[in-house]
């Protein structure tokens, strides 16, 4: 059945993701051909062409389920019985999407391959920490790999991380693999930063093999800045549509200062983080102190943009300008929408002589680039093929990320 999949010239796969924003399920549709794993950038050979995207959907979750996922943010909320109602839960909602995504581009779902799931992630903790005589770093997602497999009858790839942290890496990033498919250039050094609830950041040296790729998170990305607005409104909104709430504001340079005394801008890569570091209690302080001095929405806003912003310029000239001068970045996710945010990168990588520009601009999908991402490591997995990057997760060396779960109609 597996080998059925992974010798057909033609794939049609669907990626699910649903990111620390916890926004929605995206479901992207993508028909495969050959191998685009081959090649590299010396013989110019990327995937154009073999990679193509038919249908994408976000379905929002429900406000209720939403809030109950946040919940599971807070360990000691996280308790056994909520984590398995949810687990389970998310997977009849991914299969749901999987099915709609498959509609929507005219197509039964008997006429999928495969579909990869990210799943959703509760708690991630990569720095291994010694107890019990062994050496653990965790992580979780949840969102049934085996039930979105047995609503659909289609094979499906879930739980990606934990192979690579397996091997001693951080389970994270795990895009750039499909980067360096997708985007890869001869002639130019490509940046490609992701701002969903946390930014993540990809290098591509001109002429790259796979082994001299890089990536880490640089911080967070619209987690800050959701937060804020959130608390400042009561959640009537929960995001600063393009970026205006900021821009009628003035940067609060005292908040911006302690908030770039992290410690996590000064750790080097490979490393990564999420709400552990810079969720509810994070969002918590910064509010508190926000409230104390009085700061206003607008200018909270848009002290939190500025600090984004500057997460992601510092991260290119602290990591990668000494290593690597880039040509472009390009800046996807839902953050890409954020034309403040742009801008307040924009500014600086200009000065920088880096052109920056988003998925749209380049004829791809912000929204969609993720769930792509895990349809083509799904098919890597189907196919036994290596699909994570050591040098950028820091593991031991190259696994086979992903389960795969059956059902008897597969």
């Amino acid at each position: 059945m597996i080998d059925r999949i992974a010798n057909k010239e033609v794939r049609r796969i669907i990626g699910l993701m649903s990111g620390t924003s916890v926004d929605g399920i995206d479901a992207a549709l993508v028909e495969i051909t050959g191998n685009p794993y081959e090649g590299t950038a010396a013989d110019g050979n990327s995937a154009d062409g073999r990679v193509k995207l038919l249908a994408f959907e976000n379905k929002p979750f429900p406000e209720k389920i939403r809030n109950q996922i946040f919940e599971l943010f807070q360990a000691g909320n996280a308790t056994v019985d909520k984590v398995g109602y949810m687990n389970f839960l998310l997977g009849e909602l991914y299969a749901k999407s999987a099915c709609s995504v498959a509609g929507k581009a005219g197509l039964s779902i008997k006429e999928i391959d495969c579909i990869g799931s990210h799943g959703q992630t509760i708690y991630h903790h990569p720095e291994p920490i010694t107890k019990d005589g062994y050496l653990i770093g965790y992580t979780v997602q949840i969102g049934e790999g085996a039930v979105i497999a047995q609503r659909t009858k289609v094979p499906c790839v879930s739980d990606f991380r934990v192979a690579d942290m397996a091997a001693g890496g951080q389970g994270a990033p795990l895009v750039p693999f499909t980067e360096y498919v997708l985007y890869r250039k001869k002639e130019e050094t490509i940046l490609l930063q992701n701002i969903g609830g946390i930014g993540n950041i990809t290098v591509l040296p001109k002429n790259c093999k796979l082994n001299e790729v890089y990536a880490f998170d640089t911080g967070p990305g619209n987690m800050i800045m959701d937060g804020m607005i959130t608390r400042f409104t009561g959640g009537v909104k929960t995001m600063d549509e393009n970026g205006k709430i900021a821009a009628a504001g003035k940067v609060d340079t005292v908040l911006l200062d302690e908030l770039k005394r992290h410690p996590y801008f000064k750790e080097k890569p490979p490393k990564s983080t999420g709400r552990e570091m810079f969720g509810e209690e994070f969002i918590k302080n910064v509010y508190e102190k926000v409230k104390i001095r009085g700061i206003s929405l607008q200018d909270t806003m848009a002290t939190t943009a500025e600090f984004t912003a500057w997460s992601i310029v510092k991260a290119y000239q602290k990591f990668i300008m000494p290593l690597h001068k880039a040509d472009k970045l390009y800046i996807g996710g839902g953050g890409s929408y954020n034309t403040t945010l742009v801008d307040k990168i924009r500014k600086p990588m200009d000065k920088l002589g880096v052109s920056v520009l988003i998925q749209e601009d380049i004829g791809f999908n912000s929204d969609a680039k993720e769930a792509v991402a895990f349809a083509l490591l799904a098919d890597c997995t189907i196919a036994g093929r290596y699909n994570s990057i050591p040098s950028v997760t820091g593991a031991a060396g190259p696994v086979i990320m992903g389960k795969i779960s059956l059902c008897k109609d597969n």
